[in-house]
This record gives C-alpha cells, sequence and structure tokens, in this order.
C-alpha cells in the first residue's frame, strides 16, 4: 500500500501530511494505541520501479497491481530501537513483534525523570521535516527525534513521515530527525533472514570497498559509499552493544599529529577504543624528527606497530604523499588548508540526524572560507546532494577558487555575500568556522578580520525556526556563549557525533562489518 501512496504524493495527488493523518495520527487516536519509542520507517521518494506478479512478503503470492510503475519505497524497519528491515533483508526474529493492544490497556506510569512535552500537530512537524526532496542515488531519511512512536521517514529525494512527539534530551520542543538511507534496487528473489551471529544482527551488513583503503579527500566519495558509513554509524549511537567493543580486539590504531588537535584526537581514540582496540600516539615534539628523520620514513617505521594510522600534517597534500609509502590504511586527519574528509562526514552525518535530510537544504558558511580545511571539504561532499550553499566571508577570506569551481561543475548553486544576515531567512544550516590566526602572515592581517563576524540570539532571529548552527571547534569568539542554550545550537553535538562516525569508518577500513 505504501509504494502506492508514495506514488500519489509524487505525482501531486496527496501530499504528505495526508498519509501521517490517515497511517499515524488517526489510527492512534481511534483505537487508542500506545506510542512505541524509537520506532520509524524508512522511504526512498526517488526510486522508481515495477511491481511485480507477487511481491516478496506477501502470502498471497500474487497482485492487482502488477506491471505498475511507481515511485517510492520502503528502505529501512527499525521497531522500539531495533533494525528489523534494510536492504531487503529481514532482521527480526521471529517472535520480535508485540502485541500493542495490551500495552494499550496498561495505565500509564509517570516518572519524575520525563519531561512533559505536547504532542505537535501533523503542521508543526512537517515544518522540520519535510524538506523538500532528497537526492536520488544515496540518501538521508530520517528519524524525527521525537522519541515516541510510529514514524516513517524518507530518503533521497524523499520526505519524512509519521514522526514521534518527544524531544530530544530534554531539550523543549525542539523536533530534531535521525537519518540513514539511500534508495534501495528492489529484487524479486525471496527475502534473506540474517544467521544467528549477535554481532551480525547489531551491525548493519553493508557493502562497501572500503577494507583497507586509504582516506584522504571526500573526492574518494559517493553516495553509496556514505550511505553504508552513516547506517553503521547511526547503529553505533543507538545501540552501543557489548558485542561492539569486541569488534577491533587486537588492533591497533597509530595516531600521527603534526599539528594540535583536541576533537580529532580524542574521538578517534574514543572510537578505536569502544570497538575494543588500542591506540599508540606519535608525539613529533619527542621523536626522531628532531633528528632530521623524514615524515615518510616515520610513517613508514609506525606501520610496523599498528593496523590502520590517522595522520594530521600543516602541509596540504603531505598526507597524501606519506600514503604512498604504506600498506596500511592511512586516514587523513587534516592537511593544513587542504581538507578534512572525516569532519566533513561527520557534519553531513550531524545534518542528517539533526534535520533529516541534506537536500533540498541552503547550507550558509561563515568565517574563514580562505583557510578553513573543514568547509573544502564540506563543500565538495555536499555536492552528492541537492543543496544550495552560501559563502560569507571577508573579502580576504572568500572560498578558494578551486572550490568554487569544484561545486560548480556539479551543477550546484553558490552565491558569496559579507553580511551574514543577507543570507539568514533562506539558510536551514548555519556552518560558521574561526578565522583561524594561525593562517595569517602577520599578526596585523589577523586582526583586521578577526571579529568579522559575531553569532548572537540577535542574530538569529530571522532565521528559520528548524535550522541549526553548526561548528567544527574550537571556538573563539564567533559565537556568543548565549548561544549554546538555543536548541539550534548542534556544534556539541556535532562534535560527540564525531565518535561515532570514526568508529564505522575504523571498522569498515579493518574489515570488521
Amino acid at each position: 500500500m505504501l509504494p502506492l501512496l508514495l506514488t500519489a504524493v509524487a505525482d501531486g495527488r496527496l501530499s504528505l501530511e495526508d498519509i501521517i493523518l490517515r497511517l499515524h495520527d488517526n489510527p492512534i487516536k481511534i483505537f487508542n494505541l500506545p506510542e512505541q519509542p524509537d520506532t520509524f520507517i524508512e522511504v526512498d521518494m526517488e526510486e522508481k520501479w515495477t511491481i511485480p506478479s507477487a511481491m516478496r512478503f506477501t502470502k498471497a503470492k500474487w497482485t492487482p497491481f502488477e506491471g505498475m510503475e511507481v515511485q517510492g519505497s520502503v528502505s529501512r524497519v527499525v521497531l522500539r530501537g531495533s533494525t528489523v528491515y534494510i536492504d531487503g533483508k529481514v532482521l527480526a526474529e521471529p517472535g520480535y513483534g508485540e502485541d500493542v493492544r495490551a500495552k494499550s490497556n496498561q495505565p500509564k506510569q509517570e516518572t519524575c525523570a520525563t519531561p512533559i512535552t505536547s504532542t505537535p500537530t501533523s503542521a508543526e512537524r512537517v515544518k522540520f521535516t519535510s524538506a523538500e526532496s532528497l537526492p536520488a542515488d544515496f540518501g538521508t531519511p530520517t528519524q524525527t527525534d521525537y522519541k515516541a512512536g510510529g514514524l516513517v521517514t524518507a530518503s533521497p529525494k524523499s520526505k519524512p513521515l509519521f514522526p514521534d512527539p518527544l524531544t530530544k534530551r530534554g531539550v523543549p520542543e525542539r523536533q530534531r530527525q535521525f537519518s540513514l538511507t539511500d534508495p534501495r534496487v528492489h529484487s524479486n528473489s525471496t527475502s534473506e533472514t540474517l544467521g544467528e551471529d549477535p554481532v551480525e544482527r547489531i551491525i548493519p551488513v553493508v557493502r562497501h570497498n572500503l577494507n583497507n583503503k586509504h582516506i584522504l579527500s571526500v573526492k574518494q566519495f559517493d553516495r553509496n559509499i556514505l550511505h553504508q558509513i552513516f547506517t553503521v554509524a547511526h547503529q553505533f549511537k543507538r545501540n552501543l552493544a557489548p558485542e561492539i567493543h569486541t569488534l577491533a580486539t587486537g588492533c591497533v590504531l597509530g595516531t600521527m599529529f603534526f599539528e594540535p588537535s583536541t576533537r580529532t584526537h580524542l574521538s578517534f581514540t574514543s572510537a578505536m577504543q569502544r570497538l575494543g582496540g588500542t591506540v599508540i600516539t606519535l608525539s613529533p615534539g619527542e621523536s626522531s624528527l628532531l633528528k632530521g628523520e623524514s615524515v615518510e620514513d616515520t610513517v613508514r617505521n609506525i606501520q610496523g606497530y599498528c593496523d590502520i594510522m590517522v595522520m594530521r600534517h600543516p602541509t596540504p597534500g603531505q598526507v597524501t604523499s606519506a600514503a604512498r609509502y604504506v600498506s596500511k590504511p592511512l586516514i587523513n586527519g587534516g592537511d593544513g588548508v587542504g581538507e578534512h574528509p572525516t569532519q566533513a562526514l561527520l557534519d553531513v552525518f550531524t545534518i542528517r540526524e539533526e534535520i533529516g535530510t541534506v537536500n533540498g537544504i541552503t547550507v550558509t558558511m561563515v568565517g574563514d572560507l580562505k583557510h578553513g580545511r573543514t568547509v573544502h571539504s564540506l563543500a565538495r561532499l555536499l555536492t552528492l546532494y541537492n543543496v544550495k550553499l552560501q559563502y560569507v566571508s571577508p573579502p580576504e577570506l572568500e572560498m578558494p577558487r578551486e572550490v568554487m569551481d569544484y561545486v560548480e561543475k556539479k551543477g550546484i548553486t553558490q552565491t558569496s555575500h559579507q553580511n551574514v544576515l543577507d543570507a539568514m531567512s533562506s539558510t536551514d544550516v548555519l556552518y560558521v568556522t574561526r578565522i583561524q590566526k594561525e593562517r595569517f602572515p602577520s599578526p596585523e592581517d589577523y586582526a583586521k578580520v578577526k571579529d568579522s563576524y559575531l553569532i548572537t540570539p540577535e542574530t538569529l532571529i530571522k532565521a528559520k525556526p528548524g535550522m541549526i548552527v553548526m561548528h567544527p571547534l574550537p571556538r573563539v569568539n564567533e559565537i556568543s556563549v548565549e548561544i549554546d542554550a538555543d536548541p539550534r545550537a548542534a556544534y556539541f553535538r556535532q562534535a560527540e557525533n564525531g565518535v561515532w562516525v570514526r568508529m564505522a569508518l575504523l571498522a569498515m577500513l579493518l574489515g570488521k562489518c
């Protein structure tokens, strides 16, 4: 039934609000159904397919709609926090279902720890969740983070349905989403049920080619790879089961940071340790580099002590150069003003988790766009989606021409501004960066632009209710601390997401999932 309804939405004959009302809101009221926490469905609104002679999971073994062209399909089903269907595979074991009628007859119990919130209307939910279509081949569907039941979310070129009515982490009336899917290829084969391996049931079975690969630039990613990474990261975030803590047992991560780092270094360390692995760290100031040893020789030696490496260096291209000399996976943790691919991954993951989609949105990047490797990588990675980019910076700190040319070739609309207020009303994601003092040739040059932008509560007055504020951190003085209490301030949640994304990346590079 759902593909037929989604086709009607694609044809303009129904709206997502209609489906929400008839398949979620009304049944709950009519049958007095209980809320089911962390329960939702993801749909891909882009996929076009032909209904076969018999649908894969039907008992009737026939359908009157055989041969009908439809648009929209179910990508994932999450029931009470567990993924029970993904990629055409049924993950749930028989008997996992529950009799919701029994629950509906039980008296509701109140607890002091649970915040009392009101259930948003369909119109209120759509304001946050029905961002225009997602991209075709990869998706960013979503689960609205209200934490109560019955939700359908959407993937590429898709839109979310059936949101839940609770807020996240006690933040009043802030509606956010978890996103994690992309278009699926329908097949007529019988469904597969995964085996009994508990780790296999906890960690989604993903198909990728990242095993033993270097991660040097966002240019090496496509939508399918992003989908696989985000699927695993999302699962880690939702369910850090004991079995996950043994995935990388016996594996060693080597970290080499030739520039200061807090979040990247610590999140990689945390990610490896959460997977059950160990970490060794090179301190350049205490190494043979002081004796004249080359970076290449250093990296060659380090790979003999570990299974995978992360490297940061102040010179653009240095990590890529070092990768030529090693056979173990090497991850670029930032190379000067060049790239920061894993930061871009966690940024996109955060957008999907917070807003629910990366498609049909406008991302505004503010600050030092010339020297900011995070925005260089993010702008490139966002070209895999249907987005609009706005750049706000002083003239001397504009986005490099090389990055803008790359974005232009991908057909992405981009505009430049000097006043952040000029871009605020259309912004869905405000991505703020610091003015990077260490990149300027002189203190005088830095002093001219260091206070160019300050995001305050007044700055956000004309912002969309569902927009979010992001920052790769560290923050200096470009975002007022008064913003921290605003539910739209996502930068600390963004930093935390780095652990889940880097856990997923490490596990996939090591061939553990």
